[in-house]
């Protein structure tokens, strides 16, 4: 069996890491971390330090980590039917699971497209709605508006339609007709308004301003996450959402809700669009609808849009191959099982408000901000001077959230992630199984950690 220092060797020798600075691991003493296992809310390095997952491990280990009947449930269905695509024909999972995903959904949402990634999601989603409204009369509808700073994921649809340009730098030319609105982020927005209701109106109207910019022909569609999170959770009012609904319907756009984050409990609801009360045409969903457990995703849709792909010899020349895997779906519908059992979103919405309160705490350090987000789902921002709102610069940014925050939260047994996509932010979602207590450890690990910040700028 390979000792620790082997498979470090093995690791730094033939892995390409994703999103990753690979020359620090060949420096002296650098060292790939490399997990072993995980319970609960905890997971272990090779060395047996323990930490707290902070993020549910990139957004998706919603019911915490360790969940035998999950690997049971993978188990039994591959014994039964281990793999068989969905080109013509369907399995039992993948039947069950649709039917429990849209009793879930917005009521006007009515077939699920399964993927296998968020980013497929909306690349399905896009390439959808460009097909629809050239069967439905309109061929020039194609563009698609996204919000700043946004991210839908990485292929190079999904890449055109995030709004991060730094991701994209590297892979242009991307794909054509994507172009940016506004996105909602009060905390840099307050000066110029008296109310968020106020700004939430202006942001909405941006979109109108977009589609008219760009010939209301021509716009097929308005990506938004409910609470978006490159940037770090921002959220919007109501009249926000209620109005960007109104303006797709007045101009024949379709509103899709990227919820690949916000879905399965992270905001105390099965969707967001329900915790905000707005009806999307799609629904992009990901990451916890198998709580990270096997790789499964999908694109909700209206009746509108399946309409015309159910006559005549039409079809939709796209797919996966391990999209809506059977195992997966089984381990999708035994996760959505624990939620119900459990009654996680509730807990999320009773909870929310003491978690907001804890981290708000952080405030009394003057390198914080703003707290923000809904849910189980926060961003702290970080800044220069509190009273000024003063953003690092690019070097101190540098120095803070590459050189000194990953590493000290991580000696400090915190997995978070430090982000520096617009502002410099902590984000926190931590499985939806833990309470005050948990919150109370968060908030007194980043205390430490952050109460040293400005002196590593």
């Amino acid at each position: 069996e390979a000792t620790p220092k082997m498979l470090q060797q093995a690791a730094k020798d033939n892995m390409f890491l994703h999103f990753t600075r690979h020359s620090p691991f060949y420096a002296k003493n650098g060292e790939i971390p490399i997990i072993t296992h995980a319970q609960g809310h905890h997971f272990w390095d090779q060395n047996g330090k323990r930490y707290f997952d902070g993020i549910s491990s990139l957004f998706s280990v919603n019911v915490g980590h360790g969940r035998d009947r999950l690997a049971e449930a993978a188990a039994k269905q591959m014994k039964e039917l281990d793999y068989f695509p969905l080109w013509s024909h369907a399995h039992k999972p993948g039947i069950e699971l649709s039917e429990r995903l849209l009793s879930y959904a917005p009521k006007n949402l009515s077939r699920v497209f399964f993927t296998t990634g968020g980013g497929e999601a909306n690349e399905t989603a896009w390439k959808l709605a460009k097909q629809y409204f050239k069967m439905t009369g309109k061929p020039m509808k194609h563009k698609v508006l996204t919000r700043s700073v946004a991210y839908h994921g990485t292929s190079h649809g999904a890449l055109s339609l995030t709004g991060i340009p730094s991701m994209k730098k590297a892979f242009e030319p991307l794909v054509p007709s994507t172009f940016r609105v506004p996105n909602t982020n009060w905390y840099r927005a307050q000066d110029q308004f008296e109310t968020e209701e106020e700004f939430g109106q202006w942001a909405a109207d941006r979109v109108e301003e977009m589609i008219l910019f760009e010939d209301p022909d021509t716009v097929a569609a308005f990506f938004m996450e409910p609470v978006q999170n490159s940037g770090g959770c921002f959220t919007a009012p109501k009249v926000y959402f209620d109005r960007v609904r109104e303006i797709c319907d007045k101009y024949d756009v379709l509103l899709v809700a990227d919820e690949v984050i916000c879905g399965f409990g992270r905001i105390g609801n099965w969707f967001a669009s329900i915790t905000y009360d707005f009806q999307p045409d799609m629904i992009t969903c990901a990451k916890a609808i198998t709580s990270g457990y096997l790789p499964l995703a999908g694109t909700i849709v209206s009746d509108k849009i399946y309409e015309p792909f159910s006559k005549g010899t039409t079809t939709f020349p796209h797919g996966y191959t391990f999209a809506g895997h059977p195992a997966a779906c089984a381990v999708a519908l035994e996760n959505l099982d624990i939620f119900e059992e459990e009654g996680l979103n509730a807990r999320v919405r009773e909870n929310s408000p003491i978690f907001r309160a804890e981290l708000e705490n952080l405030k009394s350090l003057p390198i914080v901000g703003d707290v923000r987000g809904d849910g189980y789902f926060f961003a702290i921002e970080l800044v220069a001077d509190q009273a000024k709102k003063t953003k690092f610069t690019a070097e101190q940014r540098e120095k803070l959230l590459r050189g000194y925050l990953p590493e000290a939260m991580l000696n400090a047994g915190l997995y978070a992630r430090a982000d520096d996509r617009q502002d410099s932010v902590i984000t926190l979602a931590p499985p939806l199984t833990v309470g005050p207590a948990e919150f109370v450890e968060i908030r007194q690990i980043l205390e430490n950690v952050l109460a040293d910040g400005l002196n590593h700028i």
